[in-house]
């Protein structure tokens, strides 16, 4: 390149940024561990934000290797929005630590916590590991009820206003958007839900409590022994013992884990193995926030048909 181009270049760049001021500042990079909040980050930011995931939706978000990529990635980031809840434990903070990012740390306007803006089911009384894998906080997985989303978006869109001020008003816009949006969809979903009240299910692992909650799903065995203990043959066959007793209707299991388990004991008790996304990513339908919900509540409601 000429030094006039150049001169040129940089001439123009300047006019722009004068017509223009956001145009010269770069977007807020948002360094999210899990596929709805980046979605969530991109719903509320548009062109103002740039947001990835570390995790994909065929990942299990408790067990990820904190590896260069993501030190680099932390280490530019201008917001790390994560669920929290302990979800992370096993592998954030040593990012947080490596990324030498004071920026991000936690108690600063770059980090943010999803679980910390909704109530939390499952604490336990006491936290023994011996139970296996259980948060001492509660069930960390708050994005499969609708009501934590809309809860964590409202949280969120004050956040990006905090950091980024001369877009205060687009994120505000943008939020109250969203809400109208969600709230909309959220009515339909609960609409479409409710043959499912009280439907007796198994699952692989307790991945479902809010959308069990939210839906009025009744939830009668697990395919592990204990939260993060993988299945073992005789606890499976003692789960059978018990369905036969008191049958389910399906056997969940999310789109990240084992299929062999759950298609086991589907296929010995004569009931159908469904696989939700649980995130975005999770199954080639659930491409976004608002088709995760519908792919979801669509695989749930096939069986009843």
């Amino acid at each position: 390149m000429s030094f006039k181009a150049l001169f040129l270049g940089l001439a123009l760049a300047g006019v722009l940024a004068v017509l223009d001021p956001g145009a010269a500042r770069a977007k807020v990079n948002v360094f999210a561990c899990e596929p709805e909040w980046a979605a969530l980050a991109r719903e509320l930011g548009g062109d103002f934000v740039s947001a990835q995931s570390a995790t994909s939706g065929l990942q299990d978000p408790h067990h990820i290797e904190a590896r260069p990529s993501l030190i680099a990635r932390v280490r530019n980031a201008d917001l790390v929005l994560c669920t929290g809840a302990e979800l992370e434990v096993g592998w954030l903070p040593v990012l947080l630590l490596q990324s030498a990012n004071p920026n991000i740390q936690p108690g600063t306007p770059g980090y943010l916590e999803a679980a910390a803006m909704v109530p939390l089911l499952e604490a336990p009384a006491q936290v023994d590991r011996a139970q296996g894998d259980v948060h001492a906080a509660g069930n960390p997985h708050i994005q499969t009820d609708p009501r934590n989303i809309a809860r964590v978006a409202a949280s969120l869109a004050q956040r990006f206003e905090q950091l980024d001020p001369s877009h205060a008003q687009d994120y505000a816009q943008r939020g109250a958007d969203f809400s109208r949006r969600w709230a909309e969809a959220s009515a339909r979903w609960k609409a479409q839900a409710a043959p499912l009240k009280g439907v007796p299910v198994v699952v692989h692992h307790k991945d479902w409590t809010y959308l069990f909650a939210w839906l009025g799903i009744e939830e009668v065995g697990t395919l592990e022994p204990k939260p993060g203990v993988p299945p073992s043959t005789a606890h499976l066959n003692q789960l059978m013992a018990q369905l036969r007793a008191h049958p389910a209707r399906m056997v969940i299991r999310g789109g990240y884990q084992d299929d062999r388990p759950s298609r086991f004991v589907a296929e010995r008790m004569g009931i159908p193995a469904v696989a939700l996304p649980f995130t975005i990513g999770g199954t080639p339908q659930a491409t976004d926030l608002f088709r995760l919900f519908d792919d979801t509540l669509s695989r749930l409601l096939e069986p009843l048909r």
